[in-house]
Parts: structure tokens; C-alpha cells; sequence
């Protein structure tokens, strides 16, 4: 057996966007021995080249790129389609690592990182944007969420979710009423024991951009203080239909 064989990766493309050639080699040898097909660029043309050219099932972006920066790729690549971007950045302050969620990267890793931790972050986002098992459609406060299509609309106008918003729009949907903090959210819905806890309320705050009539007074996401969040349609469970 192979290494790409024995991987993990089942031959899905990963993009890798890196300008410092050292990381980009050390990334591209860890994803390809786990299996994954890599292809590779050093700036953000390069790599909006790369990605019309062989549209990729995952894109690992460097945040810190010369002449045209990492929110930019991923604001254009957004503009082409779908895709799962996983952001890196050298920088530790948290503003930059909450742009890079604001413009809809699914996951950021801050350099230095572990290569097996970035594998496995790729690994878990691609496995969340795979076809779901079939499962019920939920709807519910004029929403309607449909997991096994990963799609979802508010009021019959389908709504343009990321992969993590969509599992949290999902998640929200299947436990109405429930308060879940922070903790509780990044464990079941992004299935990590810990991590930046930031991670949860800019996606919250981003989903309830989409989903809410009034995001500065949230009807449906609600803020319990202290505590997390609670989804509550009006004291209604949310309909399943089979």
C-alpha cells in the first residue's frame, strides 16, 4: 500500500497558498502523504489562477501575502463559488484572525503550527462540507434547513452559508430552546475540545447577519448573558419532515 493510499485524504485537492516556499513545501509533504492531491501557489493571482484552472475541494491561504492578501483571495475565490478556505496567519493579534472569519474562512491556524494539526483541521472541514447522511429537512421561524443537500433558506430565498455556518445554523435548528455556551458549540459543532473561543461569536454574529431580520436585535439567536446562546423560534419546536 501506498502512503497516499494508507492517507486519509481519498484524493480530495487541497490548494495551498503560501509565499514562503520552506512552509508551502512542509505543508504540501504533510497533506500528500496524507493522501491529498496539492497543488500549490505564491501569491494571490497564482493562486486565483490555480483554483479557475482545477477548482479545489479545500484552500489552506496564507493571511499575509505580497500584493494582493489573503482576504482578498478569499473574498474573490468566494466570488467563483463555494469553497472551504482554511486561513493562516503569522500574526497573533486577534483582529487579523477575525477578518479572516469575517470574509467567510472557515478555520485559521496561527504560525507557528503544528503540520498534524493543520492536517487534521483540513480533515475535519472537509469531512463537515461532505454530503450528509439522509436526514430530515428542519424548519422552523420561516427558516428551512435541508442537511443532506447542505442547503438553507429563509422565507423561500436560499441563503449563501459557510460550511461552519451551516452546521451551526443546523445545530441551532435541532436543539431549539437549548442554551449552549461557547464551549458547548465549539465541541459539537466544530468538534474540537478547545480552541479560540472568538471562533464561535464571529461566526454567530456573522449567521445572524443572514438569518435574523434585525441582526442588532436578534429574535432567533438569542443572547443568554453569562451563559451562550439559545435558538428560540417562539417557543416552538421545529418541524421535521422525513
Amino acid at each position: 500500500m501506498t502512503q497516499r493510499e494508507a492517507g486519509g485524504g481519498a484524493g480530495a485537492r487541497v490548494l495551498v497558498v503560501d509565499d514562503d516556499p520552506t512552509v508551502a513545501e512542509i505543508v504540501s509533504g504533510y497533506l500528500d502523504r496524507a493522501g491529498y492531491v496539492v497543488d500549490r501557489a505564491g501569491d494571490g493571482p497564482a493562486a486565483l489562477a490555480a483554483a479557475a484552472a482545477r477548482r479545489p475541494d479545500l484552500v489552506v491561504l496564507d493571511l499575509m501575502l505580497p500584493g494582493m492578501d489573503g482576504l482578498e483571495v478569499c473574498r474573490r475565490m468566494r466570488g467563483q463559488g463555494p469553497v472551504p478556505v482554511i486561513m493562516l496567519t503569522a500574526r497573533g493579534d486577534e483582529d487579523d484572525r477575525i477578518l479572516g472569519l469575517e470574509v467567510g474562512a472557515d478555520d485559521y491556524v496561527t504560525k507557528p503550527f503544528s503540520p498534524r494539526e493543520l492536517v487534521l483541521r483540513v480533515e475535519s472541514v472537509l469531512r463537515r462540507s461532505r454530503p450528509a447522511q439522509p436526514s430530515a429537512i428542519l424548519r422552523a421561524g420561516g427558516l428551512t434547513v435541508d442537511p443532506t443537500a447542505r442547503r438553507a433558506a429563509k422565507d423561500g430565498a436560499e441563503l449563501a452559508l459557510t460550511i461552519r455556518e451551516f452546521d451551526l445554523l443546523t445545530f441551532f435548528l435541532r436543539h431549539q430552546g437549548r442554551v449552549f455556551g461557547r464551549e458547548d458549540l465549539m465541541r459539537e459543532v466544530w468538534g474540537w475540545d478547545f480552541g479560540d473561543l472568538s471562533t464561535v461569536t464571529v461566526h454567530v454574529r456573522r449567521l445572524r447577519g443572514k438569518v435574523e431580520d434585525d441582526p442588532a436585535r436578534p429574535r432567533l439567536i438569542q443572547t443568554v448573558w453569562g451563559v451562550g446562546y439559545r435558538f428560540d423560534a417562539g417557543g416552538t419546536a421545529p418541524a421535521e419532515e422525513g
